[in-house]
């Protein structure tokens, strides 16, 4: 088995050099982007679709944005990156719609073995992470290899996210936990006790 198959199908594998050249191709395009975004977001987008991201017809990342491959992303409709993010995507990054991050979000599927002398064979891994509709991730959080995000889940600032979390909830902390359900009882508000003024929730409730 080559290393391209193994890293593609989540066994131990080693970077060499054909997994390097499409590490290479790819930084070649994300260096483009992140030189003419915002001001250009025809040539953007060009970029994000040479190196193979998947995106549905709203996608924008605030640059800088840093990935491995590109190819392995998958993001669906209405996506917002803010700056700084991250997606070691040696295994594949599923991402639904309406989909939020904060600043320096980073997205780890790769990792190295734990034993020091296994780990120094320069034999790595990358295991998938998967993401629900409707998700809201707050700025500088850490999401590991091989986690799954529920639909209608809000990730607190400075999380680390080491286990699955389920649908609707809220979850934050190093490391992450769920602290509470989110219900209706939770709509009119914009922030903590603050209720939307009149003429945004009717908005809401008729969009």
């Amino acid at each position: 088995m080559d290393n391209r198959y193994r890293r593609d199908n989540e066994m131990a594998y080693f970077s060499d050099e054909s997994v390097i050249s499409e590490q290479m191709e790819a930084k070649k395009e994300l260096r483009k982007y992140n030189d003419v975004m915002p001001f250009d977001a025809k040539q953007g987008r060009a970029c994000i679709d040479k190196i193979g991201l998947k995106h549905g017809s709203s996608v924008y990342f605030e640059p800088p944005f840093y990935c491995e491959y590109g190819s392995h992303i998958e993001v669906g409709e209405n996506f917002y990156a803010n700056t700084g993010c991250i997606m070691l995507d040696v295994a594949s990054i599923k991402i639904g719609d309406n989909a939020f991050f904060g600043p320096n979000v980073a997205i780890y599927t790769a990792g190295h073995p734990i034993h020091p002398e296994s780990r120094n064979s320069g034999y790595e891994y990358g295991i998938s992470v998967t993401i629900g509709d409707n998700v809201w991730i707050g700025g500088n959080c850490v999401i590991v290899p091989g986690v799954k995000i529920g639909n209608n889940v809000v990730i607190g600032a400075g999380s680390v996210v080491t286990k699955d979390i389920p649908d609707n909830v809220c979850a934050a902390g190093n490391p992450c936990r769920v602290i509470r359900e989110i219900t209706d009882a939770d709509k009119p508000y914009y922030y903590k006790n603050r209720k939307f003024d009149d003429e945004i929730w009717n908005k809401i409730n008729h969009s």
